[in-house]
């Protein structure tokens, strides 16, 4: 009988994992073809290679808490976007290291109080300010509230029609925003976009400019450069043409503020305010029968700094975890409701299925097979012929990704870094998936029990930014 239980179970677990491979292949299939018609439309006339004059005016908001280290550079690296008329706000959450007077000495500061629109809800802001040597800078001071709270002050303090937010770690390639806007000027009903978000760490900014691409030392963050890579390539780029993407990353993502306002900005209870509000996006426009379009452009590169630490990793992927949970039950009316769609119908059941209770299966078939071949219930072969299986299915969708940015982008030239990624698509199998599944779950639990949830602190080491800050103009 427990023989029967444990071969029972065995046998579910491998059917979920092929099950969820199988999907996720799908999408890779689908990435694949999709990749291929963007660049022939970008090589074509579908994308002019000059700005037309039709380019909507775009306010970038940077929510930033105690970033003294690398707000300078990426506020430099907005300076030199490649696009005709955009302003940027940056929004010191209640600091409480020198973020704001770091800014104030760098953009030379000055206190400007203006009308300050109170569409969304905020934390009482406590100063605006106005910088000296650059016209479309500013400044917003206020007090702590969090990450949503604070892109709701940025929204608040916008003027221009889309809105960009981006991390204040984070450096935009020039044609970022070009890229990014596109969809807004082939489809009218678009309503957001999101672009790429590559790790940065093993690169080298000058003065806000990405000099070199390069692979981290780090191996966690190196292991971390092909979970980003399978993550958009494969993953977001698969459900944009079904217009079924959930989440755009708060790293990089451009919004249609009307459309923002409408649903009510980003929601300051939930820790995953991202997902959230793109989730939220969907159930509105869906159910209410108004045309939009949530699209993924592979192009517009945001580079981001990941952790090197296991501590700051685990709590960044417990957070993403409980921020997917309160999410996808936050809008479980469109889960397979007659208006959702391919949204309704395939995307949310399939975040659902594999993502949201994903840690579980994962789990309880790891026990099963570790507690069957201790007790003597599964024969070492068959045990070995199962542990091959669940980790083959995931070098393919590793290895998959990484065929897509080689024959698309190929950022990394060096043949020693195609290797080292190949190398790392396999090592990550052993261990490391299985360690983010043991975090998933810790986040699931957590958000069960209604524990509390808290950012906390990323801990930056900067070191793929240059010191060296230019002299201010004038």
């Amino acid at each position: 009988m427990p023989e029967t239980i444990f071969n029972i179970v065995q046998s579910g677990f491998l059917l979920y994992l092929a099950a969820l491979t199988g999907g996720y292949l799908a999408l890779n299939i689908v990435s694949i073809f999709s990749l291929r018609q963007y660049f022939e439309e970008r090589m074509g006339e579908r994308f002019p290679g000059a700005f037309t004059g039709y380019e909507p005016q775009i306010s970038i908001i940077v929510p930033a808490y105690n970033e003294a280290a690398t707000v300078v550079n990426s506020i430099r690296s907005l300076l030199q976007l490649n696009y005709p008329e955009y302003e940027i706000i940056v929004v010191s959450d209640g600091s409480t290291d020198d973020t704001v007077d770091v800014l104030r000495q760098e953009f030379g500061l000055r206190p400007f109080p203006e009308a300050y629109g109170h569409d969304l809800l905020t934390q009482p802001v406590r100063a605006t300010y106005h910088s000296s040597t650059y016209g479309n800078v500013r400044v917003i001071d206020k007090e702590n509230g969090g990450k949503a709270d604070s892109l709701n002050a940025g929204i608040n303090l916008s003027v221009y029609p889309l809105f960009c937010c981006i991390d204040a770690d984070s450096i935009l390639a020039q044609d970022s925003l070009y890229r990014v806007v596109q969809p807004f000027l082939l489809e009218p009903r678009t309503i957001a976009a999101g672009g790429t978000v590559r790790v940065a760490n093993g690169c080298f900014v000058e003065h806000g400019f990405l000099k070199t691409v390069g692979l981290p030392s780090n191996f966690l963050a190196l292991l971390q450069t092909v979970e980003y890579l399978r993550a958009f390539l494969s993953g977001r780029q698969g459900w944009s043409p079904m217009n079924a993407m959930l989440i755009i990353s708060g790293a990089f993502g451009l919004f249609r503020k009307e459309a923002v306002l409408k649903v009510g900005g980003y929601r300051t209870n939930t820790i995953g305010e991202d997902m959230e509000l793109v989730v939220r996006l969907h159930h509105h426009y869906r159910l209410n029968g108004q045309p939009y379009r949530i699209t993924y452009v592979p192009d517009p590169v945001c580079w981001t700094e990941v952790p090197e630490d296991v501590r700051t990793l685990r709590n960044q992927r417990i957070r993403w975890q409980r921020g997917l949970c309160d999410s996808l039950a936050g809008h479980f009316e469109l889960c397979c409701h007659r208006k959702g769609g391919t949204v309704g119908w395939l995307a949310f059941p399939f975040m659902a299925i594999f993502e949201w209770v994903e840690p579980v299966f994962q789990m309880v078939g790891y026990i099963f097979l570790f507690g069957g071949l201790a007790l003597g219930v599964l024969s070492l072969q068959v045990w070995i012929v199962y542990m091959l299986s669940i980790i083959g299915l995931g070098i393919m969708l590793s290895l998959s990704a990484l065929l897509m940015e080689e024959m698309t982008f190929h950022l990394y030239q060096r043949p020693s870094e195609f290797w080292k990624l190949l190398c790392v698509s396999i090592v990550e199998n052993f261990g490391y998936r299985q360690l983010n599944s043991y975090w998933k779950l810790i986040g699931l639990w957590r958000w069960l029990r209604g524990t509390k949830a808290e950012w906390g602190n990323m801990i930056r080491s900067a070191s793929w930014q240059s010191s060296q800050i230019p002299p201010r103009n004038g």
